[in-house]
């Protein structure tokens, strides 16, 4: 068994009041929330700081908490749903963005139950394939190294692991991507672990990386990494991304009517 919580907040300096935006005649929100519904989680929350948000969620018939404005992360607000549910310290809970209309409900239930076969980890993600130099060399794709049982190394937005004998003059003549690999936004969280993340202070590498699982390694938790079944789609970031993931759920609904 594991639970779903989509952390949402309104303030977004790229696309205000993201949540809400309309998306194929659905707020965006309702289209993350039926991801959620479709994995087969026993429970789907939506935990907000703002009341617009609130109203809406429970308008479409989600399941919606209201959380503490001071939240610095999702992974915070959905501590704060944990401890106000008064969860086990041993339930999983999935982190499942806020702006992922497309993740394929799969990769939500294989992350939880990822988790479910390593009870000595207290984290669970999943990666893929990292196919082109210059994903590679995207800041904004998030790549993760593990070690040969699946337990996470590093995180980090620099091109890793680096080929050194295909970049023989240095950064910009790199020409390989082999063993690369890119992190999945989506998270699965004992609630132990969960309560201690909440608890503890940003790390220096979690800081200078602006990544929350680098807090996780940095204190000595373990997650663990497997190859995801399906692939993700696009999340939504700016009003490019909207328009752009419309037109796919759009051709979507056509090919499946």
């Amino acid at each position: 068994m594991f639970r779903v919580v989509i952390p949402a907040r309104f303030g977004s300096s790229r696309l205000p009041g993201k949540p809400l935006q309309m998306l194929a005649g659905k707020p965006l929100l309702q289209w993350v929330h039926e991801v959620g519904m479709a994995s087969g989680a026993a429970e789907v929350i939506v935990a907000t700081d703002d009341e617009r948000i609130l109203t809406a969620a429970r308008g479409f018939g989600a399941r919606a908490r209201l959380t503490s404005l001071t939240h610095v992360s999702g992974t915070d607000r959905i501590a704060e749903v944990a401890l106000q549910s008064g969860w086990g310290e041993e339930d999983i809970v999935v982190n499942l963005q806020g702006d992922e209309p497309m993740m394929p409900p799969e990769l939500v239930r294989q992350v939880a139950e990822l988790l479910g076969q390593h009870p000595e980890a207290g984290i669970a993600t999943l990666a893929t394939r990292i196919g082109s130099v210059q994903a590679l060399m995207d800041p904004n794709a998030v790549k993760v190294v593990t070690d040969t049982q699946g337990r996470a190394l590093y995180f980090s937005r620099a091109p890793i692991p680096w080929g050194r004998d295909s970049a023989p003059a240095g950064i910009v003549s790199q020409r390989g991507h082999q063993g690369a690999r890119r992190h999945v936004g989506l998270d699965a969280y004992r609630v132990s672990a969960l309560r201690r993340l909440s608890m503890l202070p940003p790390t220096p590498l979690e800081t200078l990386e602006k990544l929350e699982q680098l807090r996780a390694l940095e204190y000595g938790l373990q997650i663990r990494v497997a190859d995801a079944i399906a692939q993700p789609g696009p999340d939504v970031n700016t009003a490019e991304d909207l328009a752009r993931v419309a037109r796919l759920l759009e051709s979507s609904t056509e090919r499946t009517s």
